[in-house]
């Protein structure tokens, strides 16, 4: 005979606790588990979401808790038993319940977009409005994954492949047929369009090249800060690859007449790691490469630095220290924005508007500085909010001053999560990697295709419910749906923003038609290259 207190009563209760303290966390667990069964039943792949990678283990440990405490008991007891024969189909009936609940409904954490397809908004721009340029070419990226060396490495990715997606992607954008007369439209297209200036560009004007580098941003021990080689976490991440800056500055060199000297290129809030570096210095020595710290004697760099040029952001917020662009930005005539194309697990996306997160050279949630991420999607869902990217993609010293964009879709992934790129399953990738380029001169139409893209190859970060609306302020900046007076440039506001580009959706995933595409006068025109 077991000791008084011993049985099956007393292994549930588990000692003197009563009450509240007795069944919070086995109500918590019931919770955690019938959460995980609503979310992941209609779709599976959302068992990598992070709430449910934390569910899981307290949903797990109230089911061994369950089955540990209750069966065994039951097979000795007979009271347990009469128990037991009441408790359990009372917990079937409410895991069954939430099966069919979430089969019925799949409780969506995503949504459509909310205005639908091929229903623009905004004011498209470039020599050919709202034109954006995709390059498909699988033979640019024959790495294998990791453990076949590093996608950075000269034989894992081929420069020549990449060299011909940026001169396809170049003339295509332009429509022209000779690389020369391409640069020459679309400096004279921005030109015109900024400041009225029919001309294309004068030598000795400086370029800025913002890349994104954020798996090398500093204080993260992703760069060795002594040889400033990658850390091993960092070695596969989906960077800006260098054999596109490379590409890029080939063509700034050899086909727009832009002196090496006149171009900088970095990422300001981040190192410019020595993989990257070698690959691109042995070539152009005399461009400056710019890192947070600057390199040292062995590893030289250009160490970022702030101007007088200062961004104040659109919801006037009290209390915080002044934001200033980098210096390089500043002196520059002409920007140049080279994303990479990921989700993310906070803002959604993180294509070129968010690529300026890193352009304050201090991180995004800096104690003492307007938090850049409290109005991501992730943290702020909801349409028609204020959002900090329109105030990125507008600054004078920031997009302002972009007379180009691209997002870098050699090898992609979600950040946050992934330390190596994913492949994509759609067609034409089919199971290889994204291995592509967008280009355009229209900010809003870029990151407008590059969502697509990812909400068709993905089914977490980028379809979080209004991943897209920073795209319709941004349209929309000179009247917005939330209100906001948009003026990052001045203290006070002075002088709303016009609208930064066109957004739309494609008409489905298998067509990816935009409004231009389909004969109308207005909206997006995706423009495909492959081999």
């Amino acid at each position: 005979m077991m000791p008084h207190g011993c049985g099956w009563r007393a292994r549930l209760t588990d000692g003197p606790e009563s009450g509240f303290r007795r069944w919070w966390w086995r109500a918590a667990g019931l919770a955690a588990l019938l959460w995980f069964v609503l979310r992941v039943t209609p779709k599976p792949s959302r068992a990598a979401y992070p709430c449910q990678q934390c569910a899981a283990p307290l949903a797990g440990g109230f089911v061994v808790w369950f089955a540990g405490g209750l069966v065994p008991a039951s097979l000795f007891h007979r009271k347990a038993w009469a128990r037991l024969r009441v408790v359990l189909p009372l917990a079937c009936a409410a895991v069954a319940a939430a099966l069919v609940l979430g089969i019925l409904t799949g409780m969506p954490q995503e949504q459509e977009p909310v205005e639908g397809p091929n229903r623009p908004m905004g004011v498209g721009k470039g020599v050919h409005p709202g034109r954006v340029v995709w390059v498909h070419n699988p033979a640019a990226t024959p790495w294998k994954g990791p453990g076949d060396g590093h996608w950075w490495e000269e034989t894992r990715t081929i420069q020549s492949e990449v060299d011909r997606m940026m001169s396809q992607a170049v003339l295509r954008l332009a429509g022209e047929t000779r690389a020369r007369k391409a640069w020459d439209a679309l400096f004279r297209n921005f030109n015109q369009a900024r400041n009225s200036r029919k001309a294309g560009y004068r030598k000795g004007e400086k370029i800025a090249i913002k890349v994104n580098f954020v798996g090398c941003i500093f204080g993260d021990r992703n760069v060795d800060t002594k040889t400033w080689e990658l850390g091993l976490r960092r070695k596969d991440y989906m960077d800006t690859s260098p054999q596109m800056i490379r590409a890029l500055l080939r063509q700034l060199v050899k086909e727009a007449g832009v002196r090496p000297e006149d171009i900088s290129v970095g990422d300001p809030l981040s190192l410019f790691p020595k993989q990257y570096y070698d690959l691109l210095h042995g070539e152009f020595p005399g461009v400056r490469y710019v890192d947070y710290y600057g390199g040292n004697q062995a590893n030289p760099r250009t160490k970022v630095e702030y101007s007088k040029v200062p961004l104040y952001w659109s919801v006037r917020p009290e209390g915080k220290d002044q934001d200033y662009v980098p210096a390089h930005y500043a002196e520059a005539a002409y920007l140049v924005n080279m994303a990479s194309w990921k989700g993310h697990t906070m803002a959604g996306v993180t294509l070129c508007a968010k690529n300026h997160f890193g352009s304050l050279i201090r991180t995004p949630p800096q104690k003492g500085y307007f938090d850049m991420h409290a109005n991501t999607a992730g943290r702020n869902p909801g349409m028609g909010k204020y959002r900090e990217l329109v105030d990125l993609t507008g600054h004078a010293h920031l997009g302002g001053k972009t007379f180009l964009y691209f997002i870098d879709g050699l090898y992609t992934g979600v950040h946050g999560r992934d330390d190596s790129p994913r492949k994509w399953m759609a067609p034409p990738f089919d199971g290889r990697w994204a291995a592509s380029l967008l280009a355009s001169q229209d900010p809003v139409a870029i990151d407008s295709v590059g969502l697509d893209f990812l909400r068709a190859e993905s089914d977490n970060s980028p379809r979080m419910p209004s991943v897209d609306d920073y795209l319709h302020e941004a349209a929309l900046a000179s009247n917005p749906p939330s209100g906001t007076f948009y003026d990052p440039d001045h203290a006070a506001p002075t002088a709303r923003l016009a609208s930064l580009g066109v957004h739309e959706h494609w008409n489905n995933a298998r067509e990816r038609l935009y409004s231009r595409n389909l004969g109308k006068g207005q909206g997006i025109e995706l423009v495909k290259v492959g081999r």
